[in-house]
């Protein structure tokens, strides 16, 4: 009886584990080096250096790109092809930036069959993928991408469909897990670090460019506008006249009669003399470089007086300007709106209840960055949410507590409490950089916040600024409406312009102030005379 109960017992625990390990249709930890299980690329663009590094910190082992500018491939296969029709796919994996991220990619591509017509070896951009995910950011580029590769079953063509409005990266140096999740349903969700930053229909048109089931209709190719259509809404009026008393010469500026000459002026000082204490140089050879002549600089009489040399009298704006008569607009009579092809049946239209995925045969990492430092760690692709979370909590999370411990440390440690706190507010504008209804504003956001987080003294002044835009927004996305839309659209750009403005004024202050001494010192002119 004994035996039976440990027996049962003992499969008890083994069945969880076999399930799990089902669950589980690839996985790398890198603890073991990746020389002889993965296969680095021999296109010859692909010269950057993969290295087996311990990640900062840790005892943790990870994938490293070591060095800067440099294009870098490696793929790894998959000892049987994965599916992801008709069940839950998750894919999964780590990514350091450990000396930060300015100009860069680290997102994996996840590769069809062979048949596709690829090879390891000849891994490269052009190798045929069926989803690529993972961050990417440099210039306005600021995004974790998600791009599916689908067929369409009618041309048998296949069409890259970008996810819209993907969440940003991360900016620190920590590691952080990207997680994309594909339902049986066609829902897809995008995780960083655990945390939903995007949920979607794969089949929605309105979050994939382009759509992956095309319109039913398109614009006809063939059509073309007839030749009397008016689309001008407003004309110049025929019948108006311009007023006799209109003067089109009349100057925009003209003089000051009431300007009086101030006291003191110096008719007969020059702004600028020669330097009395300028000496020809000794290796100064007339008959090659020219007559000496010394250099100029200001006239010292003229500091002290309001003005020196011929006296003029300062403009002011002609109040009898007009400028140049143009008949004013009115309705036109023969306006027919603005031309549009008709619409024809798209051949390219097909119906579609779930995605047509081809399967996953291989991992890749296919990348050109700037950075070095880039650490990849623990891939994984699982048919189970919750094998995902305990990968997530076993490996990635004490890594990250740790990580986030030292930085706090060093920071506070470097800082006097004010940067600190400096600190927390842009890691809380980078989230609410996140929000979806920023929609096209996005970008202009993040810009701003990277240029304030330069110039922490613009914090307050941006923080305004986005706030402003922040509330635009929610008008527009809580009251509707053409007025409203249009309106909010306004102030933000106008809030976002606002804020450019004050970032720009900041930096064309800090240049002026840095050139400040150079401007007061004395003009002087090339003493050599060129041939």
């Amino acid at each position: 009886m004994r035996s039976l109960l440990l027996l049962l017992l003992a499969i008890a625990c083994f069945v969880p584990s076999l399930r799990a390990s089902a669950d589980v249709k690839f996985y790398e930890s890198f603890d073991e080096d990746f020389k002889g299980t993965w296969t680095l690329s021999e296109n010859k663009e692909y010269t950057g250096v993969w290295k087996h590094e311990k990640s900062e910190g840790h005892d943790d082992y990870g994938l490293l790109v070591s060095e800067k500018a440099r294009k870098y491939a490696i793929v790894k296969e998959l000892d049987e092809p994965v599916d992801l029709k008709g069940g839950t796919i998750v894919l999964q994996y780590e990514v350091r930036f450990q000396e930060g991220l300015e100009c860069g990619g680290a997102y994996i591509k996840f590769l069809r069959p062979q048949e596709a017509g690829w090879t390891p070896k000849e891994f490269n951009n052009e190798s045929p993928y069926t989803i690529m995910f993972g961050p990417d950011k440099c210039g306005a580029t600021n995004k974790v991408h998600f791009i599916l590769k689908h067929k369409n079953p009618k041309t048998g063509n296949f069409v890259e469909h970008h996810l819209q409005l993907p969440p940003s990266v991360p900016y620190d140096k920590l590691t952080h897990v990207y997680t994309a999740i594909l339902k049986p349903d066609n829902e897809l969700r995008i995780l960083i670090d655990g945390e939903e930053k995007k949920k979607t229909n794969i089949l929605s048109g309105d979050d994939f460019e382009p759509a992956i089931i095309p319109p039913k209709t398109i614009p006809d190719p063939d059509d073309r506008k007839p030749e009397d259509w008016d689309e001008r809404e407003k004309i110049p009026d025929s019948e108006a006249k311009k007023p006799e008393d209109w003067d089109e010469d009349a100057p925009m500026e003209i003089d000051d009669e009431d300007a009086v000459k101030p006291e003191g002026w110096l008719d007969d000082e020059p702004e600028e003399i020669n330097d009395p204490d300028a000496t020809k140089p000794e290796d100064w050879d007339d008959d090659e470089d020219g007559e000496f002549e010394a250099p100029k600089i200001d006239n010292p009489k003229c500091q002290e007086a309001p003005g020196c040399g011929e006296w003029k009298r300062p403009k002011k704006k002609n109040p009898a300007y007009r400028g140049k008569w143009r008949a004013p607009l009115i309705d036109n009579p023969n306006y027919k709106g603005i031309w549009k092809p008709r619409e024809i049946e798209n051949p390219e239209y097909f119906k579609l209840d779930s995605p047509n995925y081809d399967p996953i045969a291989a991992v890749g990492i296919e990348i050109w960055t700037m950075q070095d430092g880039i650490l990849f760690d623990n891939i994984l692709i699982a048919s189970n949410e919750k094998v995902a979370a305990s990968f997530r909590n076993t490996n990635w999370k004490p890594k990250f507590k740790a990580e986030e411990e030292k930085q706090k440390a060093e920071e506070y440690s470097e800082s006097d409490g004010l940067n600190v706190v400096q600190k927390v507010v842009f890691d809380y504008l980078y989230k609410a950089a996140d929000f979806p209804f920023l929609g096209e504003h996005k970008s202009k956001v993040l810009d701003l916040i990277q240029k304030a987080e330069k110039q922490p003294n613009l914090a307050i002044g941006v923080l305004v600024s986005l706030l402003v835009i922040f509330l635009s927004l929610l008008i527009k996305l809580v009251f509707g409406g053409k007025k409203p839309i249009a309106q909010a659209k306004a102030e933000s750009k106008e809030a976002t312009n606002a804020a450019e403005s004050s970032v720009n004024q900041e930096t064309t202050d800090d240049k002026d102030e840095k050139d400040g001494d150079a401007a007061a010192a004395p003009r002087r002119r090339n003493t050599r005379r060129d041939d």
